[in-house]
């Protein structure tokens, strides 16, 4: 199959940064941001920039009769996934190829347990460093989009119809074939950069030197290897080096989404990362006190809203 209609939902920064990177490189009709009227009201009378320029989109309520998309991409935080799935169900069709660029370890399954578990490929979203202020969005590495079967040792026609997409509207990417071990890999980079960034209420700058930032970073990183090993993924030593080569060639002067949230004052994802490891390391008996005091360190921030 040919990707030829693509959908987005979620114009956070991964939104806009995909979005403005593929309206440049596909007809404006086939690239559709499904967004609610007011919503699409907003952007349209405020306007949507990244790096400066603002962004040309076709907009598209889920109420709009529609084609089905080829490939739909989800970019909304882990608490508007359901919101979300409702969302899209006229861009749903018997060959639509779904990837979740969502944080964690679960969105797949979710969208999965929607819309069919054949239709939904394994992604991970790394290397960004773009920092959303308002309806603003500024970045220096765009990153790259990892994804592949569900099963690992194969590659699809999905995956080969996304990689060739991906090909001609010069997407950075990469075909793995391993991805459950890379959704982990990412879930413990989160765990560490995201809720260590906000507690510190800083950037990458501050885990990319030496000093307790960073040492409290690996050390979350550290317990979340030690529980992949319990299900059946074994993060390592190396594991780590290679997340923290990823980080250092991030921009000083970006943040994870975390740290945004918490400088917004919005509601974080640290149920998603601490939250998800502290009920694991009750699960299998692994204390888990570097997650436990950022968990407890987040949470209080947020109380005070």
């Amino acid at each position: 199959m040919e990707i030829k209609k693509v959908s987005i939902i979620g114009l956070g920064a991964l939104g806009i940064l995909f979005g403005h990177h593929l309206s440049k490189r596909m007809p404006k009709k086939d690239l559709r941001i499904i967004a609610d009227k007011n919503r699409i009201q907003k952007y349209q009378t405020d306007g949507v920039y990244c790096n400066d320029e603002r962004c040309d989109f076709n907009y598209i309520s889920p109420e709009e009769a529609c084609e089905p998309a080829d490939l739909l991409i989800f970019t909304v935080k882990f608490n508007g996934l359901q919101d979300a799935i409702k969302a899209v169900k006229n861009h749903v069709g018997e060959n639509t190829i779904i990837i979740s660029a969502l944080n964690g370890i679960s969105s797949e399954g979710v969208i999965g347990d929607a819309y069919g578990t054949d239709k939904v490929l394994y992604c991970v979203a790394q290397g960004m460093d773009a920092v959303k202020v308002g309806n603003k969005l500024t970045y220096a590495n765009m990153g790259m989009l990892v994804f592949g079967d569900r099963e690992p040792g194969i590659i699809s026609e999905k995956v080969k119809a996304v990689k060739a997409f991906f090909e001609k509207t010069e997407f950075a990417h990469e075909v793995l074939t391993d991805m459950k071990e890379k959704l982990w890999g990412k879930f413990m980079l989160n765990v560490g950069v995201n809720q260590t960034v906000a507690v510190y209420e800083s950037n990458y700058g501050e885990i990319q030197k030496d000093g307790p930032a960073r040492d409290m970073m690996i050390a979350a990183m550290r317990e979340v290897a030690m529980l992949s090993e319990k299900e059946g993924i074994t993060l390592t030593e190396d594991d780590i080096t290679y997340w923290l080569d990823v980080l250092s060639k991030l921009s000083p002067e970006g943040k994870p989404s975390m740290a945004q949230d918490v400088e917004a004052r919005r509601f974080s994802e640290v149920d998603l990362f601490a939250g998800t490891v502290l009920e694991l390391g009750r699960k299998y008996d692994i204390p888990t006190p570097v997650n436990k005091e950022l968990y407890d360190r987040i949470t209080k921030i947020e109380s005070e809203y």
